[in-house]
């Protein structure tokens, strides 16, 4: 049997006989001038502390062992299940105190009654921390348009990403992460309004339509 070397998109400093040569001559003390200022460019990675910090945090999420309704299947399944494996992106590591967790999920619609203990465990979480409203229920409360269900988990917690659907597939909840992951690097995507130009057409709060009825 024949091998054959062949250097990697034409760049011949990447052949492996030519990097064993090359670390040789380090060894030696042969290496100076030029050859010596590629190669150590060549392994050298300079950036900022926030970003380093921001890296470490992005690739080592502690998500809460936390659910609250239907959508937690869905959870499950996506920490779990070997196919959809939260492992690939550094957020397997599930703690069951808030005191050791830095992500919550709500999976699930959020009763009254509920939400202050969902308000609890987020102030007992680590700094910082990000939220995940999972599904519909838990964004908007998705067909529970009742007294009972707090009308979107935003009124009592700031939401990170809105992940929708009813339930969400466990593809949308990674894609929710993946977007988390840009969002803590500090290079979130461009909402729907920023994306289409879409200002002028939010929702007026109902203080400020009772004042239009007064004027008008």
């Amino acid at each position: 049997m024949e091998v054959t070397r062949t250097p990697v998109n034409g760049d011949q400093k990447r052949d492996l006989r030519v990097r064993q040569l090359r670390a040789q001559q380090m060894l030696r003390d042969e290496t100076a001038g030029k050859d010596l200022e590629d190669y150590v460019q060549e392994r050298l990675l300079f950036t900022t502390l926030e970003t380093a910090q921001n890296w470490a945090r992005k690739n080592c999420l502690f998500p809460l062992g936390f659910g609250l309704a239907c959508c937690a299947i869905e959870m499950i399944t996506v920490i779990g299940s070997p196919r959809n494996d939260l492992a690939r992106f550094g957020a397997e590591a599930i703690r069951f105190t808030p005191r050791q967790a830095d992500l919550l999920i709500l999976s699930g619609r959020v009763s009254i009654k509920m939400a202050p203990i969902i308000r609890r465990l987020y102030d007992q979480m680590l700094e910082p921390k990000w939220v995940i409203a999972m599904g519909a229920c838990s964004s908007t409360a998705g067909m529970f348009s009742n007294y009972a269900v707090v009308q979107g988990a935003d009124k009592f917690l700031p939401i990170d990403i809105y992940v929708p659907g009813c339930p969400p597939r466990p593809e949308a909840l990674i894609y929710g992460i993946m977007k988390l992951q840009d969002k803590i690097m500090g290079t979130p995507d461009m909402g729907w309004r920023e994306r289409y130009n879409a200002y002028g057409t939010e929702e007026k709060p109902e203080t400020a339509i009772a004042a239009e009825g007064e004027l008008a």
